[in-house]
C-alpha cells in the first residue's frame, strides 16, 4: 500500500485508490455494498453527486462507526482497490 496526496487530502493506494480523507472527520472507502450500508445506518454512510460515477465508493463518518467496522472497512477497500 502506498500513501499520497489525492485531492490535497492524504490517500492511500493499492493498485487504485483504497481510502482517501475527505475531510477530517470523514473517509472515502471502496465497498461492493454502498446501497445498503447507506439504507441500514444513513448517520454513518453517505455519499456526494460526485460519487455517483463510482458507485463503489462511499463515505464514513468516522465518529459513527467502531474500530472493528473500520477495519472491516478498509480490509474490503484494499481487496477492492487490489490489494
Amino acid at each position: 500500500m502506498v500513501e499520497r496526496p489525492s485531492w490535497n487530502r492524504p490517500a492511500w493506494f493499492a493498485r487504485t485508490l483504497m481510502a482517501r480523507m475527505w475531510d477530517d472527520t470523514v473517509l472515502t472507502v471502496k465497498t461492493t455494498e454502498r446501497e445498503a450500508l447507506a439504507a441500514t445506518d444513513p448517520a454513518a454512510y453517505f455519499w456526494t453527486p460526485h460519487h455517483d460515477a463510482s458507485p463503489q465508493l462511499v463515505l464514513v463518518r468516522l465518529e459513527s462507526i467502531d474500530d472493528v467496522e473500520l477495519r472491516e472497512l478498509l480490509a474490503d477497500s484494499h481487496r477492492l482497490a487490489g490489494g
